[in-house]
């Protein structure tokens, strides 16, 4: 036993010691630092504990004691960030029913494989839009280094209107349903609203969520009306604001995707059936666009599976689900600020990267996909002066893939070396 003791104490200790960050010379063949589009070949980047410390041409000698970390035939660039995904869940036939069944427990154990998946395509920082407050346990143990994922701004539990997408009561029978209110994410008023952001702020949310529109994948007939007032949704904004955080809002419809605009919200989510007059209020207030195409594609697809979705899902899905792309690349072109984003969870937990190819056949110029997911991503978020880059003195978030993205994009899909923090997760 006492044998046993020390075999235990020694692996734990070398585990540990395997996870710390270190100074690290990473010789890189070429290198896009998104500061501008264009690339740079055989380049050492020096890190040193969680940060870049430098960046120098050509393949520098590391004194002794350093890492030497060999990238020469690789195409080098920041750790991704995905602005939407659902870090708790995964889309699958039995998910509905799973509402009833699976414990918090349950779902935060399935969710560390969903988190390592995603940090294992290179996506080292992601915005959760939406679960049931797991996503905050979920971030608390990423971030203390007992589970492997990406940096993890999460907004807690969606906000939703009465019957609207997101509230948790919809397709739930009269005995269990309830009057859920803002404590649980439901609001129909102002006050409700103020109350409501500041109860997502009290359970640990980074960042928050509306659902400005009916949705796709609620138990309920509409997909695309508006959902919230322009009052209501102000008031989410303020409150927001007052906390200093990030607002995002689904959207489907017209309607409450103007309302949103109008109303101050910083992203708009999916944005189906956007119009040119909404494409013009978004350039002028400076609202980002996150597309999500992927999930479009997912659940046109998924809804041709007899029953994979219950069925009052499936009109929906196959009429919003094929018109995100062509909304993308319409609002692309109209000059609307896009952030890269997938709702992985509705598609699966891994294939983010699926992503930069379909928005490249919309008519985005690849290295312009790169940067919505690195310069772009980092300042929707307002972390800027730490991410989004590769400058001395941000954090080290590097990764690498087998060729150069410009000339084949779907080399987004197999990522080859992650680094997070300084600390190395993948090196292939």
């Amino acid at each position: 036993m006492k044998l046993n003791h020390i075999f235990i104490t020694i692996l734990m200790a070398w585990t540990c010691f395997t996870l710390q960050a270190q100074t690290s010379y990473l010789h890189c063949g070429q290198v896009y630092d998104m500061t501008s589009e264009r690339s740079k070949s055989e380049m050492t980047i020096v890190v040193d504990g969680d940060r870049i410390q430098n960046i120098m041409s050509g393949y520098v000698e590391a004194p002794e004691g350093a890492a030497v970390i060999d990238l020469k035939d690789k195409t080098v660039m920041p750790g991704l960030m995905d602005m939407h995904v659902h870090i708790e869940h995964e889309s699958s036939k039995t998910r509905y029913m799973e509402r009833f069944s699976l414990e918090p427990a349950d779902v935060a154990l399935r969710a560390t494989k969903y988190c390592k998946s995603t940090l294992m395509a290179g996506f080292t920082t992601v915005r959760d839009l939406g679960g049931t407050g797991v996503n905050v346990s979920l971030k608390k143990a990423i971030n203390s280094g007992y589970i492997d994922g990406p940096r993890i701004y999460t907004s807690e539990k969606s906000l939703a209107t009465t019957g609207g997408h997101a509230d948790p009561s919809n397709g739930v029978k009269s005995e269990l349903r309830g009057d859920p209110g803002p404590a649980e994410g439901v609001v129909n008023s102002v006050e409700d609203a103020y109350k409501a952001v500041r109860q997502r702020y009290k359970n640990g949310a980074d960042v928050i969520k509306i659902t400005a529109t009916g949705g796709v994948l609620s138990v309920a007939k509409d997909g695309s009306g508006p959902q919230f007032t322009i009052d209501e949704i102000e008031a989410v904004v303020d409150a927001a604001n007052d906390y200093g955080m990030v607002t995002a809002a689904h959207a489907h419809g017209a309607e409450g995707m103007k309302r949103a605009v109008l109303g101050g919200i910083h992203s708009i989510e999916h944005g189906t059936l956007m119009t040119e007059e909404i494409m013009q209020l978004m350039v002028e207030k400076g609202t980002y666009y996150v597309p999500t195409i992927i999930a479009g594609k997912f659940v046109a697809e998924k809804a041709a599976t007899p029953g994979f979705y219950p069925a009052i899902i499936v009109p929906k899905a196959l009429a919003i689900g094929p018109k995100i792309q062509e909304t993308f690349g319409k609002a692309y072109k109209y000059g609307v600020k896009i952030a890269f984003g997938t709702d992985s969870g509705v598609s699966y937990h891994g294939d983010n990267g699926k992503e930069f190819g379909y928005m490249v056949e919309a008519g985005m110029k690849p290295i312009e996909s790169l940067m919505s997911a690195t310069v772009n991503a980092s300042d929707l978020l307002r972390i800027s002066d730490d991410y989004g880059t590769l400058e001395g003195g941000k954090i080290a978030d590097i990764i690498a893939v087998g060729s150069d993205p410009v000339d084949d994009i779907s080399v987004m899909e197999k990522v080859d070396f992650v680094m997070k923090g300084g600390v190395v997760y993948k090196n292939n």
